[in-house]
């Protein structure tokens, strides 16, 4: 396993990050693991040498955070070897104040979360979406007290407009208050719109960048098709990704993906994967797996390193695309 600092902070963490939406309950999802099956997933990741696991109270409406915390323990891992991060903004009730980024919401969100993961502290807590309902000052503010309780060691953001990032950084910044080290942002192959900004915004400020759906929710792996979606049960009911790829283009770039991926003799997952390590200023992507065969194919990507020849026959083929999972 390759391990880098995470952002611009001290803290190492493996090239690999284990999302964790996949592990919860079906009744959120029907795709989503039970905490029986999830737990092969978890110990693999610890025999592969990942150490970053990424969460999010939203997920199965906290039954995720239950099983990672459940699994760490049960696979005897000292809490101080992982890297835990999760994330606050999301509706978890029909009460009004059950979301969003206000003081209150932040701060009774950050401890019924270290309840559920049955820890006294996260490494990385993100806000889950920019929030337009609430001053930035009280936002930062209210994440700040957390990190000066030690409920959190750093802060990261994840999807918006880089516009909104840079307010909050530089809010940050003019109230002397605790800074983002990380952005949690879509990009992958088939979804590029956060090169424009994004992804320059978060290397000047040396924000670490943390992918979410590095593979386009499995589209990359190429057994996706319009007519029935797809033959998993992911792929058949993921409306949202329904509405994120499947235009013309996506489906080019996938046979791209295929064609070089057949002439290395890989997989597909591990030609998408190594695309996305080798742009400038990513961290580390956040895979799921539902399957075993899909963290060993990830961890396989990082000895693939491709050609400049290769590189520019991947990114020929984007096509702009609407803006993309920022809600």
């Amino acid at each position: 396993m390759q391990y880098v600092n995470l952002g611009n902070t001290g803290v190492k963490v493996s090239r690999l990050c284990l999302g964790c939406m996949s592990y919860g309950s079906k009744s959120w999802r029907e795709w989503v693991l039970e905490e029986d099956e999830s737990l092969p997933f978890f110990r693999k990741c610890i025999e592969s040498g990942i150490n970053f696991f990424d969460t999010a109270d939203i997920y199965s409406l906290g039954r995720s955070e239950e099983i990672l915390g459940n699994a760490l323990r049960k696979l005897n891992v000292k809490r101080d070897n992982v890297v835990i991060a999760t994330k606050v903004f999301n509706p978890m009730s029909d009460d009004p104040n059950d979301r969003g980024l206000s003081r209150k919401h932040i701060l009774k969100s950050i401890d019924a979360s270290l309840q559920r993961l049955r820890m006294d502290h996260v490494d990385l807590y993100q806000i889950h979406r920019f929030d337009y309902n609430t001053p930035i000052e009280e936002t930062m503010d209210a994440l700040t007290d957390v990190v000066r309780a030690g409920k959190a060691l750093y802060l990261g953001a994840s999807s918006m407009y880089a516009w909104q990032f840079a307010r909050m950084l530089h809010t940050a910044d003019r109230l002397g208050l605790s800074r983002f080290v990380t952005m949690q942002n879509h990009y992958n192959l088939v979804y590029r719109e956060e090169e424009r900004e994004m992804l320059p915004l978060c290397r000047a400020e040396k924000v670490g960048i943390i992918p979410w759906s590095p593979l386009a929710r499995g589209f990359l792996a190429g057994n996706r098709n319009k007519q029935d979606k797809g033959d998993t049960s992911r792929a058949r009911t993921d409306d949202f990704a329904h509405k994120l790829y499947y235009q013309d283009s996506d489906f080019a770039i996938v046979d791209r993906v295929s064609e070089i991926a057949g002439k290395r003799g890989v997989k597909n997952v591990q030609v998408a994967l190594a695309w996305i390590l080798a742009q400038p200023g990513i961290t580390a992507p956040i895979i799921g797996a539902t399957k075993l065969d899909h963290l060993e194919e990830a961890v396989a990507a990082l000895d693939l390193e491709l050609t400049p020849d290769e590189v520019r026959m991947l990114g020929e083929l984007y096509t702009p695309h609407p803006i993309l999972g920022h809600s």
